[in-house]
């Protein structure tokens, strides 16, 4: 039925009437936006200018998804660091402010994974679902909520476990040249975590992506990727994300401490961190001091450390284990960046290029090395079969340096100098491969009661992996009693030294025989040598 010209006309006048109707009860939101403008772009840096109310650490937000974290908050203008690729940004690009500081996603599901300081995943695995964020500069702890650090944190190196111990909620420094094993210390006390309880964050700085896929291929191949979390900022990143590198990392560890859980996080490395923070302190026009580091580089350092702890068991009873690497140049440890950690840390383990030259690996100069929390966060079985190793491998050190002269020596060094040897090779370890506690409490213990001194140098390997392999068969009862705080009894250490004495039977009658006492040639000089032709005669 066709309508007539009026009827359409009503229909169009209650059809508008209900429009307008809508148009008058809709009221759009108006919130405030604060913009501002790009000024100038430098390396990793911007200047803005037009946000009168940007705060200090506030994220602000760039064109194509890029961020950036306001550091210079200036009367006129704000110095910007930007995280991530921004070689679109030009002058004049609108920046807008998010209201809030920089943060990062944590929870279980970045175990196993490998991301960049942003939280976004790097290993092709597809998308990370987690539920919470959390800041990546937060305060440490209050010194009320804190426990004393006395659970040994084992590295399976026993160099280490044994002379230089690490607690839970330690901090302990690596420090040591180029290519003396740094790296390799820390993934071994990765790799030893395997079954203990204790989760890994692994935050690589500045590396080189080759080295970072190594290091994760190893983490992977031996199993302990699904307990650890890989940050990686590589070297040819933009500034920005190896500055913020190690605080994302620590937020992501906390996460787990806050939880009740043991975390073990590694810094590889914070001087790769501190030149990262001086390039973008000297493109900011911040004034340098020393090394031309800025003048709060002993602060950053310092309040990224002082997070690491263990908690109160009101608080959960977590704890955050740090162990950060630091590279020096010419074993100079005395420079601006080592003595700053050296300061800040409980602890330091040295590697010696000299060590590292004549293969004795880990290259750990025990000398150099100290742990400050020390015996207290040490097995008490460990004190026992170990009390006296480090005075012993001291003074071996000594006589060692003092036999090169070529003076005659008694009976008593000689023996102490074989002895010595013994203890040294004792300690060599080969990578990737930790020693469980029972092994190195056997080995340490015949080390101790000097069942090596009869074995011949060249067969020390051989009849150290057989006492190893000897104490899988200590009985679990025995093996229980390492993990209390109580000392070993006389029926426990004798049933050890029994068990390690007779595995390194065939050693000691093997047909080397027993090893004679060395005895350096005495130092003849050429004025001398007719003296002793006449004496001869």
């Amino acid at each position: 039925m066709e309508r007539s010209p009026e009827n359409l006309q009503e229909v169009f006048d209650r059809a508008f009437a209900g429009i307008d109707r809508t148009l008058s009860g809709f009221a759009p939101p108006m919130a405030p936006r604060e913009v501002g403008a790009v000024t100038s772009v430098s390396t990793g840096i911007a200047t803005v200018s037009g946000l009168p109310g940007a705060g200090s650490e506030e994220l602000l937000r760039f064109p194509g998804g890029v961020s950036g974290i306001a550091f210079n908050v200036d009367e006129e203008e704000i110095g910007v660091v930007l995280l991530g690729e921004y070689g679109h940004l030009q002058a004049g690009d609108e920046v807008e402010r998010t209201g809030r500081v920089m943060d990062v996603a944590v929870g279980d599901a970045l175990l196993g994974r490998v991301i960049d300081p942003l939280g976004r995943p790097v290993d092709g695995l597809g998308p990370i679902a987690c539920e919470e964020r959390l800041p990546i500069e937060r305060p440490a702890a209050p010194i009320m909520e804190r426990a004393p650090v006395t659970v040994p944190l084992q590295t399976g190196l026993k160099v280490v476990d044994a002379l230089i111990p690490i607690g839970r909620g330690q901090r302990e420094l690596i420090l040591g040249d180029r290519q003396t094993g740094k790296t390799a210390i820390a993934l071994d006390t990765i790799l030893n975590q395997k079954g203990q309880d204790v989760l890994c964050v692994y935050c690589a700085i500045g590396q080189r992506a080759s080295a970072v896929a190594k290091a994760v291929a190893v983490l992977r191949e031996k199993g302990a990727l699904e307990y650890t979390v890989v940050v990686v900022s590589e070297g040819n990143d933009p500034p920005g994300l190896a500055y913020i590198a190690p605080y994302a990392a620590t937020s992501i560890a906390e996460h787990f401490m806050e939880k009740g859980r043991d975390v073990l996080i590694v810094y590889d490395d914070l001087t790769q961190h501190a030149r990262a923070y001086r390039e973008l302190s000297l493109l900011l026009r911040r004034p340098p001091g020393r090394e031309a580091f800025p003048g709060d580089i002993f602060y950053i350092h310092s309040r990224l450390l002082e997070r690491a702890t263990r908690l109160r068991p009101e608080r959960g009873g977590g704890s955050l284990t740090a162990l950060p690497i630091i590279e020096t140049e010419a074993q100079n440890i005395s420079a601006y960046i080592p003595t700053n950690l050296i300061s800040i840390t409980d602890g330091q383990i040295y590697l010696s290029p000299s060590l590292f030259e004549l293969g004795l690996l880990p290259a750990v100069d025990v000398g150099k090395s100290v742990s400050r929390v020390g015996g207290k966060a040490q097995r008490a079985a460990y004190r026992d079969v170990a009390g006296d190793l480090k005075l012993a491998y001291a003074q071996f050190e000594e006589l060692e340096t003092f036999a090169r002269f070529g003076a005659r020596l008694d009976e008593a060094t000689q023996t102490s100098i074989a002895h010595g040897k013994r203890i040294r090779a004792c300690l060599k370890q080969a990578e990737s491969s930790p020693v469980p506690v029972a092994a190195q409490i056997a080995v340490l213990a015949a080390l101790t009661a000097g069942f090596f001194d009869p074995v011949p140098m060249e067969h020390m390997p051989d009849a150290e992996k057989a006492v190893q392999d000897a104490s899988k068969s200590i009985p679990a009862e025995i093996l229980s009693r390492f993990e209390t705080a109580g000392k070993l009894d006389n029926a426990d250490r004798k049933a050890i030294l029994d068990m390690a004495d007779r595995s390194l039977l065939p050693f000691r009658s093997g047909p080397a025989g027993p090893p004679q006492p060395e005895t350096p040639a005495p130092l003849v000089t050429p004025a001398a040598a007719p003296l002793k032709a006449k004496a001869a005669a």
